[in-house]
């Protein structure tokens, strides 16, 4: 019964046969056929399934990649530079031309690079699987609204003949 429903929907809603159908169609109409919801939260499935590894990276990129850490990362260059050019004059830690300050950057770059483009990568798989999601709920919608004018052509093509059976009988009548 359910497969002869899903071969019906399949040749009347999308001009294919059930052996045509990819996968993800084929589930979307069992899911129409089990009147089933497609759509679900995809954010909570995707930070369920993240290891704390991913979820540290994504932090990592979402503090160095905010106003916040370019400001703040900003004054505390123009401070180290001011401390040691300035304030420490001939006692600084680190004069000018500032070469620990230049190895804590690039450090800092070394290890924050590879963990953003590890968030990066993580985000491109969200990306693709919000697109696959995206795409199922839209054949839903777009399956249930072909059902709809179908239903409707239906109904209209039934009161068109009753209206006609009327208009005949009320012609006869005369």
């Amino acid at each position: 019964m359910q497969n002869d429903m899903i071969e019906n929907l399949a040749r009347q809603l999308l001009d294919l046969d059930e052996g045509a159908l990819r996968p993800r169609e084929k589930a979307v109409i069992e899911r129409i056929v089990k009147r089933l919801a497609v759509s679900h939260n995809l954010n909570v499935i995707y930070e369920d399934a993240a290891t704390p590894g991913q979820r540290l990276a994504d932090h990592v990129a979402a503090v160095g990649g905010s106003w916040g850490f370019i400001i703040g990362f900003g004054v505390v260059i123009a401070l180290w530079a001011l401390l040691n050019t300035v304030i420490l004059a001939s006692d600084a830690f680190d004069p000018y031309p500032f070469i620990f300050l230049n190895l804590m950057l690039s450090l800092l770059a070394a290890i924050q690079a590879p963990v953003i483009m590890m968030s990066q990568n993580r985000q491109a798989a969200r990306d693709r699987i919000a697109a696959n999601h995206d795409y199922e709920v839209n054949l839903k919608a777009e399956i249930e609204i072909a059902a709809l004018h179908e239903k409707l052509a239906r109904i209209r093509s039934e009161d068109l003949a009753l209206l006609t059976e009327r208009v005949e009988q009320a012609v006869g009548k005369v």
